[in-house]
């Protein structure tokens, strides 16, 4: 199921659980390709949601989502947006979106622009932990990603939206 762009590239958000945006990449192991899927609340950049599988299925995406939903237990109305990509499209995923009172939005085809926030932290965490070294299995690569994550880019990273703050940061001093 296919849904307009609510978002229009504008990746700001006044509070949290306005906007979230989702994306999945991949990194190279020595076993195989491993595939990351992400959620940030665009407020604070914060990757609230996030899940690594072999194999870019509907499921690795609805875990991510599952765990933002988890975390965040936003309210009706909350724009959900992503690119056109079949995990994002199916019905399981659409099914959920809907029970939850989500907005859908979705990238003009083929257009990585209507998704740059989540483009820019595949960026950066390939440049500041992925592209660093060879990863001989799925399972290091996943748990560095689990450290970078939680330990270093929610709780120290600072984000030039975000004025010069970690996500977590950012997020406290707006309660």
């Amino acid at each position: 199921m296919l849904s307009l762009n609510l978002l229009n590239r504008d990746f700001s958000a006044a509070r949290s659980n306005r906007k979230w945006a989702g994306d999945i990449s991949y990194v190279w192991t020595q076993e195989g390709w491993l595939y990351l899927a992400v959620i940030l609340d665009l407020h604070s950049r914060r990757v609230i949601g996030w899940a690594v599988s072999n194999r870019m299925k509907r499921d690795l995406a609805i875990r991510a989502l599952n765990m933002a939903i988890a975390l965040r237990q936003p309210s009706k109305g909350c724009i959900h947006h992503t690119d056109r990509g079949s995990q994002y499209c199916s019905h399981d995923y659409q099914k959920i979106l809907r029970q939850r009172g989500f907005q859908v939005s979705m990238s003009g085809t083929g257009n990585c622009y209507d998704n740059a926030a989540v483009e820019i932290f595949f960026k950066t965490i390939k440049a500041e932990l992925l592209w660093q070294r060879s990863w001989s299995t799925r399972r290091d690569a996943g748990l560095a990603i689990f450290e970078y994550i939680n330990g270093f880019y929610n709780p120290r990273r600072r984000h030039s939206a975000p004025s010069w703050k970690s996500p977590l940061a950012f997020e406290a001093q707006a309660v």
